[in-house]
């Protein structure tokens, strides 16, 4: 069995350390994983999965050598170095928003779009995770009945706003019960001057707003859908951060071209790669953000007509953000590149 060298850029951070702790997990045809961060983490060793990683500098140098490095230190690092490295002979599977629209760059969930994994020219981009976590169990409904429109909330976990975003909230929740003043320094939007506090609350803001009063994440899963999927289907977004630490839930409602019925649904997505149905109203199960955490799956329930529309179809779905929204999807992408899966 050939043996790949691999690199893990951003190794210091939540996503990192999920990728090495899934190379590890699935047994990954790794010879060598080195484990890549800024100059100030150069040096420092890391623990994940009972192995141990000495972090090295990320420099164009790095990459020399390797077959196949995952990105997952910001956007700009990205852009910087991720030419660096094809340059150098490295196929990028990249995590950030780099390159996710760039025409020449395929966008890639595993489950869905396959093929487009062969057709890179060094960079394979990941997806943006409430997209990833969306289309995974919407792809079947789409081949079997067609979407035309897509109507989705998200209910984000802070995992999305990295480990600040995490701490951030264990902080807040901890001052409420001290009966300390509680800071926000982190949400909605780190880099921006006003701060919300996330603990017992929602916030109707993940990233900036852009174009027509729009985040750059409702955003994201309207134009990342149109590549992955289909550019015809009609797609409105609504993302929320709530004080979840690790999975995103989404409230979908489907408009479908022909008719699919809820049982026909949940027979569908129960056979369905990635998919797990967690659907009895009568036993009270359905799927929980905190119940999941960790799962490779995309779980499905609340499984209903819309009366509303002709074939209309409501879904509720969850998905671990920083396992299935991000690291596993990018290892998924480099099991399929070398042949493992």
């Amino acid at each position: 069995m050939k043996k790949y060298k691999v690199a893990v850029l951003g190794a210091t951070g939540a996503v990192g350390q999920e990728i090495l702790g899934l190379l590890a997990e699935r047994n990954f045809p790794a010879a060598e994983i080195k484990a890549l961060a800024s100059a100030r983490s150069a040096g420092k060793k890391i623990e994940v999965s009972g192995l141990e990683y000495t972090i090295q500098e990320a420099t164009a140098e790095s990459f020399r050598g390797v077959d196949i490095a995952f990105f997952c230190a910001g956007g700009g690092v990205s852009k910087k170095l991720a030419p660096m490295a094809v340059e150098a002979g490295a196929v990028v599977i990249d995590n950030t928003s780099a390159f996710r629209m760039d025409p020449d760059v395929p966008l890639v969930v595993p489950e869905v779009n396959p093929e487009a994994i062969f057709q890179h020219k060094g960079i394979i981009a990941n997806p943006n995770c409430s997209t990833i976590i969306m289309l995974v169990p919407l792809w079947p409904i789409h081949k079997a009945a067609g979407i035309k429109r897509i109507v989705v909330s998200t209910y984000q976990a802070v995992s999305g706003a990295g480990v600040e975003g995490m701490n951030e909230l264990t902080e807040q929740v901890k001052a409420h019960y001290l009966g300390e003043e509680i800071e926000a320094r982190v949400l909605p939007v780190s880099s921006l001057d006003k701060h919300y506090p996330i603990a017992f609350n929602l916030l109707p803001q993940i990233d900036v707003f852009d174009q027509d009063d729009y985040t750059k994440e409702e955003w994201k899963m309207i134009r990342e859908t149109h590549k992955i999927m289909d550019p015809d289907i009609r797609v409105t977004a609504t993302t929320v951060r709530v004080p979840i630490y690790r999975c995103h839930s989404e409230s979908v409602n489907l408009e479908l071209e022909r008719p699919l019925s809820p049982d026909e649904a949940r027979e569908l997505l129960s056979q369905a790669p990635g998919v797990g149905v967690l659907d009895n109203p009568q036993e009270m199960i359905y799927p929980q953000p905190n119940a999941l955490s960790g799962r490779d799956e995309v779980f499905v329930g609340r499984i209903r007509r819309d009366p509303t529309v002709p074939q209309g179809l409501n879904l509720w779905i969850v998905g671990d953000q920083i396992r299935k929204g991000a690291a596993l999807n990018a290892v998924q992408i480099g099991e399929q590149l070398v042949g493992e899966r």
